[in-house]
């Protein structure tokens, strides 16, 4: 008889190491900067490369990029940034913040795309930021770009913004870009 209650035993301490540690499982949902928060952002980005004051401007080239008509940014044009965030889509609406960066057009064929690389810096929140890496199919509707990053209130940020482009200016590459952020943060 003992040799049953025996296996029971050790049925029991196997399952029993198969449970999560407890205190393992605290230290997922807590962090040493406290609770993950969610926040959700709605904003504009205005992207101007023309005029006497642009945003964007092109710091390098390939050697065969030359703009075509409906491609402003050919490919391989690498631009530096800082564009204007607002609350609406109007260039006079109360400003947020801005974004500060890097895209480069990614396109071949005459199909606008960019990797881009940009903080986005806000008032709102004392100067914190989150950063997007990723690829901008810039012809599509509806896009999504990663977050990957953040500091200040934002710090150890994650998430995603879904743009929507509000105005662009194929001949020139001005544009008003919808953004629609999720981050979580701690």
């Amino acid at each position: 008889m003992r040799a049953p209650s025996l296996l029971a035993v050790l049925i029991l301490l196997v399952l029993c190491s198969l449970q999560p540690d407890a205190a393992a499982a605290s230290r997922v949902h807590h962090h040493r900067f406290g609770r993950e928060k969610l926040t959700t952002l709605h904003f504009y980005l205005h992207d101007t490369l023309s005029g006497k004051d642009p945003t964007a401007v092109l710091v390098a080239h390939g050697a065969n990029a030359t703009s075509r008509p409906g491609d402003p940014t050919p490919f391989g044009s690498v631009y530096a940034t800082d564009d204007v965030l607002t609350e609406g889509p109007e260039r006079a609406s109360r400003v947020v913040g801005s974004a500060q960066g890097l895209y480069v057009s990614s396109g071949k064929d005459g199909r606008l795309s960019l990797v881009m690389g940009m903080d986005f810096e806000f008032s709102d929140y004392n100067g914190s930021s989150f950063v997007v890496f990723s690829r901008n199919p810039v012809t599509n509707d509806h896009r999504e770009l990663a977050v990957v990053g953040g500091r200040g209130k934002f710090r150890m940020a994650r998430g995603f913004a879904v743009l929507r482009t509000h105005y662009l200016d194929t001949g020139n590459g001005d544009a008003i870009i919808e953004y629609n952020v999720t981050l979580l943060h701690y």
